[in-house]
């Protein structure tokens, strides 16, 4: 087999309607393809939109979803392109594409104006739409944002090449199945064994259908990992209300980066979380859900 065959080889399906079937969420065709997305709360409700990372899709927001739903607030998560249950369309994987989705599923859902709540490289997501379409967004809150220097190791810039990232990814092995996930792991600090083996089973599910390697690695080469200081730049000049929330392990994108981001932008309120790492939000939700309830709140 060569070595795009093993590189796609753990793809065996093809993303299609019935792989969606008995999922409690639905399904919005929008120009790029499919996207899967689930809806919470009161109808009436205020639209809070909340953006996962790079590679875990919308589970990881499972905490955040139901205290927003229970808090009154009309909450909205869904699949990036290339992720979870959403389409991997064969598209350049940048700040257009998704923007592009997002606007297109808010237009779908008929949501003319949004709170969005980002984690990570959602963070990058959502700064570029509040720049896009000031209009449509109310406030943000950001959990440990991208957009910093990542300090990413060589292994990993070496998947930026064409060619070269699919050897390093499939050929050498360096970026299995097991890879992956000790990556996915190291957003944790200090979990327990059930907790990473139930994030293991929710995670590979996704791997199964095709094109989400090649998904990942366009994101990578599009620069949606890349320091990008314009993103908070332009936040800060526009002086809607910003809420940041990072936990002090986080080794991901480092903790430090949190005063950077409060320089460029001098309007955010700021919390740290203590015992938690890059998914602050999921492994401390009594402490992160109160503070995103009273911030969107007022």
């Amino acid at each position: 087999m060569s070595v795009f065959g093993r590189f796609f080889s753990g793809e065996r399906l093809l993303l299609e309607d019935k792989a969606r079937a008995g999922l409690p969420g639905r399904v919005a065709i929008l120009s790029d393809g499919a996207t899967y997305y689930e809806l919470g709360g009161p109808q009436r409700g205020n639209p809070v939109v909340l953006i996962h990372g790079f590679s875990v899709p919308s589970f990881i927001w499972d905490p955040t979803f139901v205290a927003l739903s229970q808090a009154g607030f009309r909450t909205l998560r869904y699949d990036l392109f290339g992720r979870g249950y959403s389409d991997r369309p064969k598209a350049r994987y940048d700040k257009a594409l998704f923007v592009r989705q997002l606007a297109e599923l808010l237009e779908a859902l008929k949501f003319p104006h949004v709170d969005l709540v980002s984690l990570s490289m959602g963070g990058v997501v959502a700064a570029e739409f509040a720049f896009r379409f000031p209009k449509r967004v109310r406030e943000l809150a950001f959990i440990s944002p991208a957009g910093f220097d990542l300090e990413l190791p060589w292994t990993v810039k070496l998947l930026k090449f064409p060619g070269l990232g699919e050897f390093v990814f499939g050929g050498l092995g360096l970026f299995g199945t097991g890879s992956i996930l000790q990556s996915m792991f190291n957003d944790f600090h200090n979990p327990s064994q059930q907790a990473l083996d139930e994030f293991a089973t929710r995670y590979l599910e996704q791997m199964k259908y095709r094109g989400f390697r090649r998904a990942i690695l366009s994101t990578l080469r599009n620069r949606m990992l890349d320091e990008d200081l314009d993103l908070f730049r332009r936040m800060g000049a526009s002086e809607k209300p910003v809420l940041l929330v990072w936990g002090k392990m986080d080794q991901t994108v480092p903790f430090r980066h949190h005063e950077t981001f409060r320089k460029l932008v001098p309007q955010t309120e700021f919390h740290a979380i203590e015992d938690a790492a890059h998914i602050s939000h999921f492994e401390k939700p009594d402490l992160v859900n109160p503070i995103l309830v009273s911030f969107l709140k007022r």
